[in-house]
């Protein structure tokens, strides 16, 4: 029998964020109700086609703004989840949740169907950039949110962060992060910026009616809230993620050391069997999808990888973690030793001062870090 991480993907927001790029929409309410029962029927396929028992180890909703639909739904798809499979005791379920979009009733609600993990989306301290990047909270709004999580006696809380945001001072956004700190969160996520095309927020840069902060500074912004958090007792182990000792993302750790997971809803992804596959982006596409197909002939297959194909994977995806790739762990699982088969892809790196080997690890230096796209290109 062998564990699982399970996706499940929430589209359904009350306002789109402007630099939102995600498969998420504001005016299709009325699709609710049809497409939780989608999803539920996604579930018993997946099911059926099973050839061995499954046990799920990480749950995880995200969207989109799962805590804006009706409590009952998320409820239903958890029991759906454990209708159909073995969900260990010590699972981490995690829900994502907006300030504005929460309230008590769904909190205890979560929490009694199982869910033991919160990460909300602040994004930021300052009421003014948050406006200007499109969120429908502000920060008092985000206290009152965690605050009551709190009262509802969450203990597994992340609070998502963003640097490089437009009009963000560096001064800004370590005052703030040391705001967030003083509430003592169990876990901080911060990103940068990614400015996408065909978001409003990439429009308004376009036409000069924003300003960005320059590279230089996005690195000290990064560098300066690293420090903060590593002063303040929060160990940095993925580039983007920091926590408290115990309370690291066990479903982001389990995609990044390349275990298997299984997507439900719109533009769900999943990794099985060394096979990368998807559902449709479209929402009418795969609610008549799901509906017609009594297999899994609706989901997409990307990529099928062998075995050369999925260590290199693991070694990329390895690099998100701060302490690298192990070496003991790498032979374990693919026999080959990977100071040798990729020997002249690791001594390049090691050349440009872009990864350090230490000991049993593979990991990057702090230049590699700064340029992790450039080294994940580089490598694979």
């Amino acid at each position: 029998m062998k564990n699982i991480g399970v996706y499940i993907h929430i589209p359904f927001c009350k306002h789109k964020c402007y630099y939102c790029d995600f498969i998420s929409f504001a005016n299709k309410n009325n699709m609710v109700d049809v497409y939780i029962d989608v999803i539920k029927r996604e579930i018993e396929i997946y099911k059926k086609q099973l050839k061995e028992e499954l046990q799920i180890d990480t749950i995880y909703i995200g969207g989109g703004t799962p805590s804006y639909i009706d409590s009952k739904y998320i409820v239903s798809i958890i029991n759906k989840l454990k209708d159909n499979f073995i969900i260990l005791k010590n699972a981490e379920i995690t829900i994502e949740v907006n300030p504005g979009t929460v309230t008590k009733e769904k909190l205890l609600d979560y929490k009694n169907c199982g869910i033991n993990r919160l990460s909300i989306g602040l994004q930021c301290t300052d009421n003014n950039i948050l406006k200007i990047i499109g969120r429908i909270h502000s920060y008092d709004d985000f206290l009152y949110t965690y605050n009551l999580t709190r009262k509802v006696r969450f203990n597994n809380i992340n609070i998502d962060l963003m640097l490089a945001l437009p009009e963000q001072s560096l001064k800004g956004l370590e005052e703030g992060v040391k705001r967030i700190i003083k509430l003592n969160p169990e876990h901080i996520s911060i990103y940068s910026l990614i400015l996408e095309e065909d978001t409003k927020l990439y429009g308004m840069v376009q036409d000069h009616k924003i300003s960005l902060p320059d590279e230089d500074t996005e690195r000290k912004m990064y560098w300066n809230v690293k420090h903060i958090l590593e002063k303040n007792g929060y160990n940095h182990y993925e580039i983007s993620n920091f926590a408290k000792q115990g309370k690291e993302s066990k479903h982001n750790l389990n995609c990044w050391e390349q275990k298997e997971y299984i997507g439900f809803g719109l533009g769900a992804h999943s990794y099985e069997n060394g096979v990368r596959f998807c559902n449709t982006h479209r929402l009418d596409e795969f609610i008549q999808e799901v509906h017609d197909f009594e297999n899994l002939g609706y989901k997409i297959i990307q990529e099928r990888q062998d075995k050369l194909e999925q260590e290199k994977e693991y070694m990329m995806l390895g690099f998100r973690k701060i302490e690298g790739i192990c070496i003991s762990k790498f032979k374990n699982k693919f026999t080959d030793n990977p100071l040798y088969l990729f020997r002249k892809e690791l001594s390049y790196l090691v050349n440009k001062d872009l990864i350090v080997i230490d000991g049993n690890n593979i990991k990057l230096s702090n230049k590699g870090i700064n340029f992790a796209n450039i080294v994940f290109k580089e490598f694979v």
